[in-house]
């Protein structure tokens, strides 16, 4: 029996290689995960009230008020 091919019978394939090669059969399943993950994942995550984030902030908050400089710590 010789093995079928992929585009003309792709179940059957399927079937065939998760018996004589797994490494490839998995590999396509993990694979095909990928892009349907994109899809199912950000909806299911804003249903369950994940919300956007906080921004990043971009730069160092200034403390409000004077600056306080330590004393004791001079050179002379």
């Amino acid at each position: 029996m010789s093995s079928p091919r992929f585009f003309s019978q792709p179940l059957r394939y399927l079937r065939w290689a998760s018996y004589e090669k797994p490494a490839i059969f998995y590999s396509m399943v993990i694979g095909s995960m990928g892009p349907v993950t994109l899809l199912v994942v950000p909806p299911m995550r804003r249903r369950l009230g994940d919300g956007p984030r906080e921004p990043i902030p971009l730069t160092y908050p200034i403390p409000p008020g004077p600056r306080k400089i330590p004393a004791g710590y001079d050179d002379e």
